[in-house]
């Protein structure tokens, strides 16, 4: 019972930290540049935008190897993790296995970062998942890119729409996650579905009475988008995903993402992670939209599944991995937790990411 409570208490405690304190089309973007990884002297990068099939212009970076000379290469997208930017761990992975020899794109789901929808800090399954594939769109038009060898790449929480957008969209021909999560399930079911059905309940009609709220005062608050309660089966409220500032004997997890997200390492003015929170009524789609139904349907496109040894979400790989259909992998990242794979280039295998597509894309 005390490992299922592990993620609702971890919210407690970051709520108890707050309350103490048309066409697909390129084109350059004039932005902030702030990146939190450097970038390779083997690639190229720019700033690009494409318009998915709801009209919301997606942002992106699009990064090339140099010196390619008229050839056509495979491609990659990528995105992730949740509530981040593409300036973080999705263009870390990008700009690593650009230089690789990958044409790969990196972008900001809808709604966030520089992508557009006008509300903002909505999360939807189903236009995240849609976002992939209009990545796809985008990069299987490039004329250095082979469109039969396109593969995508999602990191945490993108990590199950990335899996969604492959068991529908066949141009996607080999799909990898790392530290995956199934949102959906998380915001549904909580912590390794420790949700009762009385808790489901009381988020259900909490975010159904928000809606009144929203509407009445024409704006959209924000709040958890992963409804934690108290000891006393209270819901809790908040405006924060992580706290200003670490407690004192902090939970292993909320001290993981602190450090990406909360520190020089990772810290980005543009993600919900590092600064803010999702709309409130943000778990309604997610309750509405089981991602893993089709799963099966990815086979015989090959799935790689990375998590840590360590991590608090390695069961969704595991799950997943049950659930697929042959060819799969599942892949153990010795000594490493969740958040190591966003960023930890001595733990992050990329060594088996370029076996992987470049075997299945090839």
């Amino acid at each position: 019972m005390k490992k299922a409570l592990v993620l609702a208490l971890l919210l407690v405690v970051i709520g108890q930290a707050f309350a103490q304190n048309g066409k697909s089309k390129s084109k350059k973007m004039n932005t902030t540049e702030q990146y939190t990884f450097q970038l390779s002297e083997k690639v190229t990068r720019q700033k690009v935008t494409f318009k998915n099939r709801y009209g919301i212009t997606v942002a992106a970076d699009l990064y090339t190897p140099k010196n390619i000379e008229n050839q056509k290469l495979s491609a990659l997208v990528v995105s992730g993790p949740f509530g981040a930017v593409k300036e973080q761990s999705s263009g870390f992975y990008a700009n690593e296995l650009a230089s690789l020899g990958f044409v790969t794109l990196a972008f900001d789901p809808s709604f966030t970062g520089e992508s557009g929808g006008e509300v903002r800090n909505v999360a939807s399954p189903d236009i995240f998942t849609e976002d992939f594939s209009a990545a796809v769109d985008y990069i299987g038009l490039l004329p250095t890119v082979d469109r039969n060898r396109i593969g995508v790449v999602g990191v945490c929480g993108l990590g199950g729409m990335a899996l969604t957008a492959a068991s529908n969209d066949s141009r996607i021909k080999a799909v990898a996650t790392a530290s995956m999560y199934d949102m959906s399930r998380s915001i549904s079911r909580s912590y390794k579905d420790s949700y009762t059905r009385e808790q489901r309940q009381k988020v259900i009609d909490y975010t159904s009475q928000q809606r009144w709220t929203d509407a009445r005062n024409g704006s959209y608050a924000i709040g958890y988008h992963e409804v934690p309660f108290d000891e006393n089966g209270n819901l809790l409220k908040g405006e924060r995903i992580l706290p200003e500032t670490l407690p004192e004997n902090p939970d292993p997890v909320l001290a993981a993402f602190f450090d990406y997200y909360r520190t020089p390492r990772g810290f980005h003015p543009r993600s919900i992670n590092s600064t803010t929170a999702w709309t409130a009524t943000t778990p309604m789609s997610f309750f509405s939209f089981p991602m893993m139904t089709n799963v099966d349907m990815i086979s015989p496109r090959p799935i790689m599944l990375i998590a840590g040894e360590n991590a608090h979400s390695r069961y969704y790989s595991e799950d997943v991995y049950k659930l697929a259909s042959q060819p799969k992998e599942l892949v153990i990242v010795p000594n490493a937790d969740h958040v190591d794979l966003y960023d930890k280039k001595d733990k992050i295998p990329f060594d088996k990411l370029e076996i992987f597509f470049k075997e299945h894309l090839k």
